[in-house]
This record gives C-alpha cells, structure tokens and sequence, in this order.
C-alpha cells in the first residue's frame, strides 16, 4: 500500500475538534480545527518561538518517526 500524503498524529474533542496533521512528503506539521456549532473549520501551518513551520523529520516508513501515529486500519 502506498504511504498517505498527510496523516493524523493528534486528534482532541468531538464536538470542537483540534488535529494535528503530518505531510508525509515535507514533514511539516498543521493545525485543523472544525466546530460543529458554526459549522466552520480552518487549518494553519504551526510554527515555533522563531516562527518557523515544524517539522517532523521523516525516515523513510517508519511510522514511530509520526510518533503517535493514529490507527486508520
């Protein structure tokens, strides 16, 4: 099977759903936030203290390199 494009590492809440995202191509990590209250949703790159974009480093397919790697199976 090839390797997803962009895979969830963290996900928090139900209602207000907070997840991150990895790029399995750059290793640049976003933000996704959705409410279904409002009805909307929004996704923002997420930076450090120096305003850089994070980025997971990626060996190969190695899925311990996405650390908590969330199950889709």
């Amino acid at each position: 099977m090839a390797r997803e494009r962009f895979v969830e590492v963290y996900s928090q809440g139900v209602t207000n759903v907070r997840k991150v995202v990895v790029d399995t191509v750059t290793g640049v990590n976003y933000l996704l936030l959705s409410s279904n209250m409002t009805g909307g949703c929004g996704v923002s790159v997420l930076v450090d203290a120096d305003g850089k974009p994070l980025v997971t480093p990626l060996e190969g397919d190695d899925r311990v390199a996405f650390g908590q790697l969330l199950e889709h199976e």
